[in-house]
């Protein structure tokens, strides 16, 4: 077997089969992180609020602090990746999401219901999608962009199957006992994780054996790259889509309502943005192997902002059908180009803090957007409505973020494939 380091040039089918267990973990990390995903712990929405004797607006105002909470925790936990082997730290991850999926199971009250969103959001959505993009932004240089499309494929089937076959169970089963059943197999992926990884070296072995310069040939740490214009001309591209994407599907029922369609039937119209982001996902490795990031962080806001205008102004399923389509072209986009860029554009040595200040402004993200639309949507502005605002903010962000990334490019050192170590 290769080592993680892995040469660019391999063929897809090579590469999966030479590098399985580190390709294996970061997925199986990713697919575990779906229990502190938007899009699972939705499904409990109505749960929830039944059991706790919440309104729409109070579950909103405590999903938005926990999750805002989480992403402040994020910019300090996140550092850790630096100093730690992933396999230890995600054991370690893994322990506190499945204590927060059993809390979940207890929780009786509405104050600590708020400390077990806070633990859900912070451990899965960010903590374990954290680890995922930095082992594989670590692991794999030349061969970076496969990697991360690889190990998203633990996202995408996590966010379009799991959801469908808890929805299911609650027919046969009490809602709390099914968090103890996602604890269970939270706990369950520890052993195999520990297998995946018995190989793993440490971050400074591997920072000093395969770490890549970024800019000026230089190992920027995450202070260094805070004092960068760069950094902040894309917080505005990093906020979009986690903010407007989670709050299209946290208001799913407002928007079905609307547009005077049912909800399965726009249900139904999820494997479609699915297949496409996953479709999208892989091939993006491949582009980004080849050309590297630059080019498409400058270019991949536009499918955002042409899937919500497209939604804004759809009257029919047909038309919701090819915003969704559109909409997972950026979806795939989005599980692989911001990591490679932070890789490719800062160096790796210090990817995790880096990382982690970006996965920090994502998941803020996350709070802001239902949180926003849901207070303009009780104005009288409806969700659709909102869209035609939602984007031009797209449109803007990738305006600016283009303008920041075509000045600094030219500081790249030159592209040279890596042997293995």
């Amino acid at each position: 077997m290769s080592s993680p380091a892995g040469a660019g040039g391999q063929s897809l089918p090579r590469f999966v089969r030479d590098n399985v267990p580190f390709l294996s973990a970061g997925a199986l990390i990713a697919l575990t992180s779906t229990f502190g995903q938007t899009v699972f712990i939705a499904i409990f929405a109505g749960k929830i609020m039944t059991a706790f004797g919440l309104s729409d607006g109070d579950w909103g105002l405590i999903y938005t602090v926990a999750t805002g909470t989480s992403a402040v925790a994020m910019v300090f936990a996140g550092t850790l990746a630096d100093r730690l082997r992933i396999r230890v730290l995600a054991v370690m991850v893994c322990l506190g999401l499945a204590t927060a999926c059993l809390a979940m199971a207890v929780t009786t009250g509405p104050a600590v219901l708020i400390v077990v969103i806070f633990a859900l959001r912070f451990f899965g959505q960010g903590m374990m999608s954290h680890l995922a993009a930095v082992a594989m932004a670590r692991w794999f240089v030349a061969a970076r962009g496969k990697a991360l499309s690889i190990a998203s494929l633990g996202f995408a089937f996590g966010q379009t199957v799991l959801p469908i076959l808890f929805v299911a169970m609650f027919a046969v089963a009490d809602w709390r006992t099914l968090w103890v059943g996602c604890a269970a197999l939270t706990l369950m992926s520890i052993p195999v994780l520990l297998r995946l990884l018995r190989a793993e070296r440490t971050p400074q072995s591997l920072a000093a054996e395969t770490a890549s310069a970024g800019m000026s040939g230089q190992h920027w740490t995450r202070l260094q790259v805070l004092r960068t214009p760069l950094f902040w001309s894309l917080v505005p591209l990093l906020l979009g889509p986690p903010a407007f994407g989670t709050a299209l599907f946290f208001h799913q029922v407002h928007l079905a309502g609307v547009k005077d369609w049912t909800l399965p039937e726009f249900v139904a119209l999820l494997p479609l943005y699915s297949g496409v982001a996953v479709t999208v996902t892989l091939l993006s490795g491949v582009v980004l192997d080849r050309i590297g990031s630059a080019l498409l962080v400058q270019l991949y806001m536009l499918p955002f902002a042409v899937a919500f205008l497209v939604l804004s102004t759809a009257e029919t399923l047909w038309g919701a059908g090819l915003a969704l389509v559109i909409l997972g072209v950026g979806a795939g986009a989005q599980a692989t180009v911001p990591t490679a860029f932070w890789a490719e554009f800062y160096g790796t040595r210090h990817i995790g803090s880096i990382k982690a200040m970006s996965t920090a402004i994502m998941v803020l993200g996350t709070a802001i957007g239902p949180g926003l639309t849901g207070v303009v949507i009780d104005r009288g502005i409806e969700l659709p409505q909102q869209m035609v605002a939602i984007s031009l903010y797209f449109a803007a962000a990738g305006a600016i973020a283009a303008l920041a990334v075509w000045r600094a490019r030219s500081a790249l050192p030159a592209k040279v494939d890596v042997i293995s170590a």
